[in-house]
């Protein structure tokens, strides 16, 4: 199997090492909070066609390996991902929001 993939007028291999922290890196995402982000992010690539290479969750910061077809932009992909699962952990964990 190759390591490229194929579009219809394109061959591509475009893979991305994303790294981001929650609010000034305080420590939240273990446990119940660290289990909901792994499976969310893994669903909102799934929904995006997105091949998740590697996810990995520390509890200060997230690490992602993933391969984002040339469609997509890398930012609006980065936004789509931030914003969705802090919309679902705000609603799912309110204490979060107090968080100082």
């Amino acid at each position: 199997m190759s390591r490229f993939k194929k579009s219809s007028h394109v061959i591509w291999h475009c893979q991305y090492h994303l790294v981001w922290t929650p609010k000034c890196h305080f420590r939240i995402l273990k446990n119940k909070v660290g289990r909901e982000v792994y499976i969310h992010l893994r669903i909102l690539c799934e929904q995006l066609k997105l091949e998740v290479v590697e996810l990995n969750i520390q509890q200060d910061h997230v690490h992602l390996l993933v391969k984002i077809p040339p469609k997509l932009s890398v930012s609006d992909v980065m936004g789509h991902l931030k914003g969705r699962t802090a919309i679902r952990l705000f609603n799912k964990f309110p204490y979060l929001r107090k968080h100082k």
